[in-house]
């Protein structure tokens, strides 16, 4: 089984890096500290890109997936989707980035779990 970090140092992890690199990130709502998922909401110039969450596997590793609207939704729709999301699962966290490469950045987090 692979281990991960506790979701508040990883959630955390995620926004300096973003931040580090000059781009954008803040935790919109935190879950729980230690179990909680992570869902990223991607966007490049304030335009929606991806929500990617981290998940578990059958081999009990993490990777990242693609969930949610896709490129281009509406804010409205990612709003509706974002607060669906928190109500079926209290515990996860939402992060927004804003990310000048959007689509390394999406790849590069999808292929490396």
């Amino acid at each position: 089984m692979s281990e991960r970090l506790p979701a508040h140092l990883e959630a955390t992890a995620i926004v300096r890096r973003i931040e580090a690199e000059g781009d954008f990130g803040t935790i919109l709502a935190k879950g729980d500290p230690d179990r909680g998922s992570l869902i990223l909401l991607v966007s490049r110039r304030g335009k929606h890109q991806a929500c990617l969450e981290r998940a578990l596997a059958m081999d009990g590793s993490y990777s990242w997936r693609q969930v949610g609207p896709g490129p281009e939704a509406e804010p409205i729709a990612l709003a509706d989707w974002s607060q669906k999301r928190r109500k079926f699962d209290e515990d996860s966290w939402l992060i927004e980035l804003d990310v000048a490469e959007a689509e390394r950045f999406i790849a590069e987090m999808t292929s490396q779990g």
